[in-house]
């Protein structure tokens, strides 16, 4: 009865900061969205924690989406009441449009074919599969999803 990781079969692994992936909520793919241009998925997300539009814009113009993210725990008590049941639609819809502006960015997922994606954090048990594999992956399957999403657009022109 010992337990088994996720990744019995292939998947492809990314992290959300990891800035150099086109795949990373960090990556500094810019798009627009919700009245604003966003420097990355990150500070996107990390921004609309927040229905204060003075600290929505601080986040927004954050130097690195690691500064973003520092701005979003450094006001976690501001954070919308909402947040939890919003933050998945939040980053879905942040990685959609980027695909939809990035045609790199489309390119990667849409080269994944239909493998499983994991994001690989060892710490997030969340976004990530978590350190012995039984994290909820949420990002990996919102990836999925947009892929499926962009699949299905594809077929449809």
């Amino acid at each position: 009865m010992f337990f088994k990781p996720r990744d019995l079969k292939p998947a492809v692994r990314v992290s959300r900061v990891d800035e150099t992936d086109p795949l990373s909520a960090s990556s500094p793919h810019a798009f627009h969205l919700d009245d604003a241009d966003w420097p990355t998925t990150e500070h996107y997300y990390q921004g609309m924690k927040f229905l204060d539009p003075g600290l929505r814009e601080q986040v927004r113009v954050a130097a690195g989406p690691e500064e973003a993210r520092k701005l979003g725990k450094q006001h976690r008590r501001q954070v919308r009441d909402d947040w939890k049941k919003v933050r998945v639609t939040v980053m879905t819809r942040g990685v959609y449009i980027k695909c939809r502006t990035h045609a790199e960015v489309t390119g990667k997922l849409l080269a994944t074919g239909g493998d499983d994606i994991v994001e690989s954090s060892s710490y997030d048990y969340f976004w990530g599969i978590g350190r012995d594999g039984r994290g909820d992956n949420e990002y990996g399957k919102l990836l999925m999803a947009v892929r499926a999403r962009l699949n299905a657009e594809a077929a449809e022109a």
